[in-house]
């Protein structure tokens, strides 16, 4: 069973379906215009938010028809839509509402059960639906928007207009619930285990007695990845780890040994002069970027044919991958292509195999614990794709990488030595193209310049910089100065994203 979600462009999409997984739910979200085909396992429809209005001529639109007598929940634009189309009238707000309100229900609808009065939820929209259709039922307001929430009258058709799926909604999860499990009728069984079964199944029927190749980092998505697939069809996995010069300090020792305990077929492959080569001289972020990609595809596909017969290849691409990769207004607006999302595939002739391309990361971890990862994997920080190439500014060199691992190594450890490093989502030090004048005993000295950062999120689309003991950061920037050659200034990142990013390049 599972819910479609339909993507009209808005920010809080993938929340929806964190929500609904979250009840143990399975669900997928699409694009409006790209809807696929209603099968029987699909049990209800949402339709999200959106940065449109409805009054604009090309506005996002969808036929309502082909979902039959199929509940629907819109959220938002999703909801004015619906109203709309059935004769309804939006128009622009007197009052623009965003932010916190105070709900009051006026009827026993299915979908607000067990919400209490003045329950608080969150608004935001520059429409509000100004008059409804005979056909439907207001069942909630706020003092400032009389159509907070409507039903269709003989049809299980909601519309709200605010957001139950953001956690300033209080009694969100429960209206979610309410209309997922009690509405639609879907069984509470999307569990960890449930995937881990269906999966390894899966990759059984699908792959054989073929060969799988498949590229470890040493993070949580391709170690998930390669423990499922392992699972499934043994020995026939080949994993490659390519040391590309640019991890963390004793990294790929580590990864490689805390591999061989999980009995994976791991190779290590030493790259690091081909990357360096090829990074010399580069300073713009993405002209590194690109390097690195092609010379780890070269890489990778030089080892791959040393393996007889190969027919997959092997990724830890996860859903948010996949669904940022997919525009809701065409090829034209895509919102990024991932690098785990096609390109590969096609310079090396593989069939694709991408068991994690339905979950999120919060669910990757949750599938790696139930397999048995040990927590050091599970608990990794994420680290970028480019590794330290996008935290040196500028061009890159041996000995600045030397540098900077070092740096990362004390800060990284500190933050573990202090249980500090569990409360933190992501950390790393940046060298900065900066140098600046310092005094080591009676001596000028004119060395570089390393920023620290730690930021708190829940998935990386936004971020808080992380409030760390001043006794700490103290600590922590002294032992830098005193024991890494070449640093005489530490720097502490306070930019939130946005309006700042995570990384620096």
């Amino acid at each position: 069973m599972k819910i479609l979600i339909l993507d009209f462009g808005s920010q809080y999409t993938q929340l929806i379906a964190r929500r609904v997984r979250e009840l143990n739910v399975y669900c997928e979200i699409h694009p409006y215009n790209k809807i696929p085909k209603i099968e029987s396992d699909i049990k209800g429809i949402i339709l999200s938010g959106s940065p449109c209005s409805v009054r604009e001529e090309n506005a996002p639109d969808i036929e309502l028809s082909q979902f039959g007598e199929l509940p629907v929940l819109g959220v938002c634009y999703g909801a004015q839509l619906l109203a709309q189309k059935n004769g309804g009238e939006v128009f622009p707000s007197t009052i623009r509402e965003y932010g916190r309100a105070i709900m009051q229900t006026s009827s026993n609808s299915k979908l607000l059960a067990s919400v209490p009065q003045n329950s608080q939820v969150w608004m935001s929209h520059g429409d509000t639906i100004t008059a409804v259709p005979e056909n439907i039922e207001i069942i909630a307001s706020t003092p400032t928007v009389k159509v907070a929430g409507y039903k269709f009258k003989n049809k299980e058709i909601y519309g709200i207009q605010f957001h139950p799926e953001v956690t300033h909604s209080i009694d969100g999860k429960q209206i979610i619930q309410n209309y997922v499990v009690d509405i639609c009728g879907c069984t509470q069984d999307w569990t960890p285990d449930a995937f881990i079964e269906s999966t390894i199944k899966t990759i059984k029927e699908k792959v054989g007695n073929d060969k799988v190749v498949l590229g470890l980092s040493g993070g949580v998505d391709s170690s998930v990845a390669a423990i499922l697939i392992h699972k499934a069809i043994g020995t026939n996995l080949f994993c490659i780890f390519v040391d590309n010069g640019l991890l963390r300090k004793n990294e790929f020792e580590e990864v490689l040994a805390s591999y061989k305990h999980m009995g994976l077929n791991v190779k290590g492959v030493d790259a690091k002069n081909q990357f360096y080569q090829a990074l010399e001289g580069l300073s713009d972020p993405e002209a590194k970027r690109k390097a690195i990609g092609r010379v780890f595809v070269e890489v990778f596909d030089q080892e791959a044919h040393k393996i007889q017969d190969v027919k997959w290849l092997g990724q830890g691409t996860i859903y948010p991958d996949v669904i940022e990769s997919v525009s809701v207004k065409g090829p034209s607006a895509t919102i990024k292509s991932h690098h785990n999302v096609g390109g590969l595939p096609d310079f090396m002739k593989l069939q694709i195999l991408e068991p994690l391309n339905t979950l999120f990361k919060d669910e990757v971890r949750n599938v790696g614990k139930n397999l048995g990862i040990d927590q050091l994997i599970l608990g990794r920080h994420p680290f970028p794709g480019p590794g330290l190439a996008i935290r040196i500014l500028g061009d890159i060199t041996a000995d600045k990488v030397k540098i900077l691992q070092e740096v990362d190594y004390i800060f990284i450890k500190a933050l573990r030595d202090q249980q500090l490093y569990d409360k933190v989502w992501q950390a790393g030090a940046i060298l900065l193209p900066v140098q600046s004048v310092g005094v080591m005993g009676d001596e000028r000295t004119y060395e570089k310049v390393v920023a620290l950062r730690a930021v708190s999120s829940v998935d990386g689309m936004t971020a808080d910089w992380v409030h760390l003991p001043y006794e700490f950061l103290a600590d922590v920037s002294n032992e830098i100065i005193n024991k890494v050659k070449g640093v005489n200034r530490v720097v502490y990142d306070i930019s939130s994203k946005p309006p700042a990013t995570i990384e620096w390049e």
